[in-house]
């Protein structure tokens, strides 16, 4: 028996002779090497690089690195502050044609719940957001306020800013 790596060749083995012959090699302008030049390494790599043999998995494991904090609980004063701004921009929203006409712009500071039931955060931590556009409408009855295409919960609210123009003519900051 000739030793074949770790284990030995039975002395009748089929492909011996092939076997022994070892890799093959194929001259430079031979036919083979011409319709099949040889690639390098980094060319190589790329063939094998889109493969995801674990669908979702990076994408879950990504998740995890993000950072979530404890919703904030706001001081009685602030809570009010935010009610009174919201009642202004309530009155200068009241329909679609007032604020379309007002087009307040507004910078909004709010709580994103965080939205993986697969994270430890889901249900208790979630992630500050601020967005900034013009506020379409102010719903007391649906308690959201919408800055663009967002419409965002009071509950969610942290900090409200927004530039009007008052009663008066000049401008304000509410």
């Amino acid at each position: 028996m000739t030793p074949v790596g770790f284990m030995t060749m039975p002395a009748d083995f089929r492909y011996r002779s092939v076997f022994l012959r070892g890799k093959p090699r194929h001259g430079v302008q031979d036919a083979f090497t011409l319709r099949h030049p040889a690639m390098d390494c980094g060319r190589r790599a790329k063939i094998f690089s889109p493969y995801d043999a674990l669908k979702g998995f990076s994408d879950a494991v990504a998740a995890k690195d993000v950072r979530y904090i404890d919703r904030p609980v706001l001081p009685e004063e602030e809570r009010q502050e935010i009610g009174r701004r919201l009642n202004d921009l309530a009155g200068l929203t009241q329909s679609g044609r007032l604020a379309r006409e007002n087009r307040v712009r507004v910078n909004v500071a709010y709580f994103v719940p965080c939205a993986d039931p697969h994270h430890d955060a889901y249900g208790r931590g979630g992630q500050r957001a601020v967005l900034t556009g013009i506020c379409r409408r102010v719903d007391p009855i649906g308690r959201t306020l919408t800055v663009g295409e967002t419409a965002i919960p009071f509950d969610d609210l942290l900090r409200i800013e927004a530039d009007i123009d008052s009663p008066g003519g000049e401008g304000g900051r509410v």
